[in-house]
């Protein structure tokens, strides 16, 4: 619990792993102190201490799709076939059945060194009434686990660019603009402040008017709250919005907002380099979610765009298909090289791409959600994953391999146990 002085045989200071380093970590579940010279209270031995994981991107309920979905009987698939397929999982989800499957996403985020997710929700309806009764469950299946919650409430108002909602759709809505603020300020009143926070949402370009992103995006400047949106994720996205706009997705938001860190875009999968450019160049920030982006045939961002423009990005696991960081962290820097012929792409200042990588799914992930975790410093909190040093996938590597070892070798069975806000998990 809290109130304790932690130490392992090796701690992630921020560049490299050093031996016995004690962390006092206060009542509240915050650091206080690194590298105090207080007796540990805990001691973990044969044991590697990281930062915790941050998951930017994810839609929990979406865990129910596992297994389904990978069989092609026309030849081939797409985004849109597998759209088809979720939103027939919506028609049949009751508050239970959501509830469970919320808890076991989270659980297996935890499991894999995730300490805190960006739960990007748009199921809010139990049924065809406007109750947004999910909602609620969100927040419940998070606590039940004991995972840090973002809960990014999602605007959802037209099924396409001018165009009504159908079917399950309908479970998605928001009536209004007005309406979506009164729902997130019911929602604030239901928050663990030590464990859950809020952030606003426009869908994407399909699922809101250019007035309701910008109104969107305006409330949460004024409330001190991130802001996360799909960003041509699919080409199909990018050449309605065309026909109806006149221009692309990105160039719109570029043109209508006054972009900021505030601003997370999802998967900007098909940007156009001079909009990415402008967008990056104002602060905004991306979250790739390479398992899911390659399992639904996306495509593949530009990343070294983004990091040559000094970008920040951060990791989702998106449709939570594979709940895995190790995975989305090495799948980030493999499509790459895959696609461009050459190893070496998500590198650091000193051409390090392990640590470029770790700081993608620790501190991007925390920036992006506007949540003080994802380093080990005072005044973050005290979200924590233990590696297993005698993991078998870990074998052989010493303080100074350990990181690339987990990162590009390692397996979920290396993350030994995790800790939220000073409370410790069994993973």
């Amino acid at each position: 619990m809290s109130g304790q002085v932690v130490t392992a045989d090796l701690v992630w200071t921020g560049r490299r792993f050093e031996p016995d380093v004690a962390l006092r970590v206060d009542e509240e579940g915050r650091i206080a102190e690194v590298d105090c010279a207080a007796e540990p209270t805990r001691r973990l031995a044969r044991r590697a201490l990281l930062p915790g994981f941050v998951n930017a991107h994810s839609h929990a309920f979406q865990r129910g799709l596992r297994g389904r979905g990978e069989t092609f009987p026309e030849g081939a698939g797409s985004f849109w076939t597998w759209r088809d397929a979720m939103y027939e999982l919506v028609s049949t989800l009751d508050e239970e059945r959501f509830y469970e499957l919320c808890l076991q996403a989270f659980r297996e985020m935890l499991a894999c060194g995730m300490t805190a997710v960006g739960e990007f929700h748009y199921l809010h309806h139990a049924g065809e009434s406007r109750d947004f009764a999910l909602d609620a469950v969100v927040l419940a299946a998070a606590a039940d686990a004991g995972i840090r919650l973002a809960l990014l409430e999602v605007y959802y108002a037209t099924g396409a660019i001018g165009r009504p909602l159908a079917g399950s759709q309908r479970r998605f809505a928001c009536a209004s603009v007005d309406e979506y603020w009164r729902q997130l300020d019911r929602l604030q009143g239901l928050l663990d402040p030590r464990t859950q926070s809020l952030g606003v949402v426009a869908h994407s370009i399909r699922a809101a008017t250019l007035d309701d992103v910008a109104a969107l995006y305006a409330g949460a400047c004024e409330r001190g709250l991130p802001f996360h949106m799909h960003v041509e994720e699919q080409r199909q996205e990018v050449a309605s919005a065309v026909e109806a706009y006149g221009r692309r997705p990105m160039g719109l938001l570029n043109a209508r907002l006054a972009i900021s860190p505030r601003f997370t875009a999802i998967h900007c999968t098909h940007t156009e380099p001079a909009d990415l450019a402008r967008f990056l160049k104002a602060g905004g920030r991306v979250c790739l979610c390479p398992l899911t982006e390659a399992n639904l045939g996306d495509g593949i961002a530009d990343l070294p765009a983004i990091l040559a423009a000094g970008g920040e990005i951060c990791l989702g696991s998106d449709t939570n298909d594979r709940i895995a960081m190790t995975e989305e962290m090495r799948w980030l820097e493999y499509v790459q090289r895959l696609a461009r012929e050459r190893r070496g792409v998500c590198l650091d200042g000193e051409g390090v791409v392990g640590r470029r990588l770790l700081e993608a799914s620790t501190a991007g992930g925390a920036a992006a959600l506007g949540i003080a975790s994802g380093a080990i410093e005072a005044g973050r909190w005290a979200d924590f994953v233990a590696l297993d040093l005698d993991a078998p996938s870990l074998k052989g590597a010493d303080a100074d391999s350990l990181l690339d070892a987990f990162v590009f070798g390692g397996r979920d069975d290396a993350v030994a146990e995790v800790c939220v806000g000073g409370r410790w998990l069994g993973a």
